[in-house]
């Protein structure tokens, strides 16, 4: 059995237009059709792993894929739209029947699926271990599904992995289940019947009758060979040649519930029984950030959480600060960590960590940093996605994982200056480390704020890998903050690397400016 399960991380929203239907008629696509998704991985293919999967290994998992129709657990969802005017440069349009100048609006509806928890769906094929190597892959670098703003995490779980199938093929001939609603989903013809299919209609693409050779030559050359490039087909490419249905497709029955669009069934992410601890926020903007940029981004980030929570009772967990004014202990309030995106060293990611907790207010508060951009300190504005609400368990990033060894994503900035004495010599602690050394600080802080005692720390480096492929030198981080209290490190940062005896749970952010995205650390 091969599982895939899909989140929606983008307000849990869905956009997709079944095939035949217009965006403004208001249908929406569920469950998810097949063809659509198996268009989405060769797209990926295409995109971001063709150097690392073979050609050869994806039409044999496309193949696979197609052989099978897959069932589905559709969660509690409900269809909404929003409707909204777009400008029509037309410069005379009618109204009421009657000719008027002048630009003119048009009506658009925009209508998606909402849901707060993941879909699944399940192929009863068993895929080699080169199949499974390459959907994982594409699984993980799949960014959206449906239209541009379906944004989308996609992942292969492990053979075997449960699914609760609410949603599978009719047989032909059987009659609807009590309870379920009939829908077509397109899907990916079977290859053999697409063979065949192929074979049947050469001879016609030969025939050179009179008045008709460009048409059979226009016909043979939209016949696609196989399944896979089948679904390479663009949709304007196809409508334009009349297909009423896609080469290589057809419709297959499914049933779902009747009820599977409940108003009551969708509970939003912020009413979860557990703390929630975590807010995690994809950014957008003409020109991302860089992450030598982080302390900047992460401070703008803090003013907006503070101005937005003034005179709240949840302003304590953003600014660090009782009622009154009375700072509060054990870095238990927000941290803003910024975190690489896809392209080279751009911050991708905004997420805030605050083991005192978001509770309801909060939650509000940093749900409405949606809707205004970013403003910034001579950038560019940023345009803030909330992904989701949840604990360090809820999100599978590299800061909030465990490890034995974890280095530098960005500068660690000690707190105190090195000592020494009066002929130059440093000064040492009780264990033999120069007091105030980068090292020696790192070791400090460990211990007190988190309990830890390292099992070595690494020489200060003068450079960080941020990738494999991409190394930055420290003094290109910005490591001053504009505003606030302190707002200079007492030296310049540095690249360390820590070792434990046993794994350490993330995150590890220590440090000046560590609640400004300074001082992180990720697992190596």
């Amino acid at each position: 059995m091969t599982v895939i399960e899909l989140t929606f991380p983008a307000s849990g929203r869905f956009h997709a237009t079944p095939w035949g239907r217009h965006v403004n008629e208001g249908t929406t696509e569920w469950p998810i059709s097949p063809w659509r998704f198996q268009r989405a991985l060769i797209a990926t293919w295409f995109l971001k792993a063709a150097s690392i999967v073979s050609e050869e290994v994806v039409k044999s998992l496309i193949a696979s894929m197609a052989s099978r129709l897959p069932t589905f657990e559709l969660p509690p969802a409900v269809e909404a739209h929003t409707r909204h005017f777009m400008p029509n440069n037309d410069p005379t349009h009618k109204e009421n029947g009657q000719v008027t100048w002048g630009p003119s609006k048009l009506k658009v509806f925009d209508t998606f699926i909402q849901t707060s928890q993941p879909l699944r769906m399940a192929w009863n094929v068993d895929l080699d271990e080169s199949q499974r190597a390459a959907l994982a892959i594409l699984c993980e670098r799949l960014s959206y599904l449906g239209r541009a703003e379906s944004i989308v995490e996609a992942k292969l779980l492990p053979a075997g992995a449960p699914i609760n199938a609410n949603s599978l093929p009719l047989p032909e001939g059987e009659e609807v289940p009590e309870g379920c609603e009939l829908v077509r989903v397109l899907c990916p013809n079977l290859p053999e019947v697409h063979d065949a299919w192929v074979a049947a209609n050469r001879p016609q693409e030969e025939v050179k009758a009179k008045g008709k050779k460009s048409k059979a030559k226009s016909l043979k050359a939209s016949l696609p060979q196989s399944i896979f490039e089948a679904l390479h087909a663009e949709t304007a490419t196809l409508q334009a040649e009349g297909w009423l249905i896609p080469p290589g497709a057809r419709w297959a029955d499914y049933t779902r519930q009747v009820e599977c669009f409940q108003p009551g069934a969708v509970r939003p992410a912020r009413q979860q029984k557990k703390p929630v601890t975590v807010a995690r926020f994809a950014i957008s903007s003409a020109v991302l950030p860089r992450i030598t940029q982080s302390i900047s981004v992460a401070e703008r980030m803090h003013q907006t959480l503070a101005k937005r929570s003034d005179s709240k009772a949840c302003a304590r967990v953003f600014i660090g600060k009782e009622a009154n004014g009375e700072p509060l202990k054990g870095h238990q309030h927000t941290h803003i960590f910024c975190e690489l995106g896809e392209k080279r060293d751009s911050i991708g990611y905004i997420t805030l960590y605050a083991p005192l907790g978001f509770d309801h207010e909060a939650q509000q508060v940093i749900e409405d940093m949606q809707r205004k951009a970013l403003w910034g300190h001579g950038g560019h504005d940023l345009e803030l996605i909330l992904l989701g609400f949840g604990d360090l368990e809820t999100f599978d990033i590299p800061i909030f994982r465990k490890a034995k060894r974890w280095t530098s994503l960005t500068p660690f900035v000690p707190t105190r200056h090195a000592k020494h004495y009066a002929d130059g010599r440093p000064k040492l602690d009780e264990d033999g480390w120069p007091i105030g050394s980068p090292a020696q600080d790192l070791r400090r802080l460990l211990k007190e704020d988190h309990g830890l005692t390292p099992k070595s720390i690494s020489p200060p480096d003068t450079k960080i890998t941020v990738r494999p492929e991409r190394t930055l030198r420290t003094l290109q981080f910005q490591t001053e903050r504009n505003h606030g209290n302190g707002k200079h490190g007492h030296q310049s940062g540095v690249g360390l690397t820590i070792e434990f005896d046993q794994e350490i749970q993330g995150p590890l952010a220590l440090g000046y400016g560590s609640h400004f995205g300074l001082g992180l650390f990720v697992p190596v």
